[in-house]
């Protein structure tokens, strides 16, 4: 059983299949700091963990999400939704896939349904004693991107992935080494919103998997290395009526963009700033975004194929037409990305937004700017009610919390950096 806390590391509990039926209603038990712990271990103090006595939650599996990983023999998967332990077992304000849902609840009100693509990159790395924390890229040459085959990829593990994440139902379809060595993406159809965050979510544990069966480690942090390229998380993001006709084309228009399409956009744009802590989430996100020529804006805008944009709008049209959100970080957690996204998308649409004129060709920034680090990020989350309202006030007040703390942990530790600058001389 596998469900995302909120930093979207996959949590769970192997449980022998004749059991699994126990676990249908009311689910799971399982203690509920696991959802306000950091990734260090430390558990906030909050009603969810000391401050309430260590309370229970519930992890209800779903079970059409059922499904065989390829690598692990006599195994199967399958996700689950976190719910109070509370009478009647409402939905936890803390599970990031309760949050998507509720974002696609707010647009089947209004007959819509949202389709999305994420683009994920990532690295691999090979051990090594030499290497200042053990580990080295998996390959060192920079290819510029778009290669294949085994001069960058010895072992083979694109092909290997690929065949995996496919037999495992995660729609992938197909990847290339990226620019630098070591990194790769690999894309994934497009599909309804909450199948396309549980695809991301179990293809980034498969591929942590399956690298570490191979004696490797995968990581999707945005930055892991600072003479090498930034892994981002790329999302296509359309809606469709219930015929499931595209309403963001509309032939009719210049750009072939419809009305709606605009407010969406213009949604997405003016919360930029507040969106960029759960887009973003680490200290070490911001180094990818404040690298030259990484093609991660650092603006709230937008235009026609230009890929330097906050979003970009695809050359496609007709059923094709769509945004692409590019200012994601590989390590962000799906399930918010995709749920904040329609969240502050939708929001622009209910009060009928319009979005500030696109890029000119060929030009570069342009819009407000989005914060520089993290601490200005968590700001503006915090500041902006109208976001915390649209996703949860409590997400909210949680995640910042425990981002904060993230943030305070990394000033208080001394770094490599330092020393290396400071104590020759000092």
């Amino acid at each position: 059983m596998l469900w995302s806390d909120l930093h979207g590391v996959a949590r769970g509990k192997e449980i022998h299949l004749d059991e699994l039926h126990r676990f249908e209603d009311p689910g799971l038990s399982f203690c509920q700091a696991v959802m306000v712990t950091d990734l260090a271990g430390n558990p906030l103090e909050l009603p969810e963990s000391s401050g309430g006595g260590w309370p229970d939650a519930h992890a209800r599996i779903d079970a059409g999400t059922l499904t065989l990983p390829g690598w692990a023999p006599g195994t199967a998967f399958v996700l689950a939704d976190v719910l109070e332990a509370a009478p009647g077992h409402p939905p936890l304000a803390l599970d990031p896939r309760g949050l998507l849902r509720r974002q696609t609840e707010r647009l089947a009100a209004r007959g819509l349904r949202a389709v999305a693509a994420p683009e994920l990159e990532f690295y691999l790395l090979a051990p090594d004693p030499s290497a200042p924390l053990g580990w080295r890229r998996y390959t060192t040459f920079d290819t510029a991107g778009y290669t294949v085959g085994a001069s960058h990829d010895p072992d083979r593990m694109l092909p290997l992935l690929l065949r995996s994440c496919r037999a495992l139902g995660l729609g992938v379809q197909g990847g290339n080494q990226e620019f630098s060595g070591g990194q790769f993406e690999i894309n994934h159809t497009h599909g309804p919103a909450l199948a396309a965050a549980d695809r991301a979510f179990l293809f980034k544990y498969a591929v942590k998997e399956i690298a570490a069966v191979h004696g490797l480690r995968a990581t999707f942090l945005g930055k892991p290395f600072g003479e090498a390229a930034g892994s981002g998380h790329h999302v296509h993001l359309s809606l469709v009526d219930d015929g499931g006709t595209n309403v963001f084309a509309d032939p009719a228009d210049d750009g072939g963009l419809s009305a709606l399409g605009r407010s969406f956009l213009a949604g997405v744009l003016e919360h930029a700033p507040a969106l960029t802590a759960v887009l973003n989430p680490t200290v070490n996100a911001y180094k990818r975004l404040a690298a030259p020529g990484s093609l991660a804006p650092t603006t709230a805008d937008w235009g026609w194929d230009n890929r330097t944009a906050y979003v970009r709008i695809p050359p496609e049209r007709g059923d094709g037409t769509r945004l692409e959100i590019r200012v994601a970080d590989g390590a962000a957690n799906p399930y918010l990305v995709i749920g904040a996204l329609l969240a502050a998308g939708l929001d622009g649409v209910e009060r009928g937004l319009r979005p500030p004129p696109p890029l000119a060709p060929g030009s570069t920034g342009g819009g407000p700017p989005l914060p520089a680090t993290f601490r200005e990020a968590l700001d503006a989350l915090a500041a902006s009610s109208a976001l915390a309202r649209l996703l949860g006030p409590r997400f909210t007040e949680v995640f910042t919390a425990m981002k904060r703390a993230e943030l305070a942990r990394f000033e208080r530790a001394v770094t490599d950096w330092e020393f290396r600058e400071y104590t020759g001389m000092l």
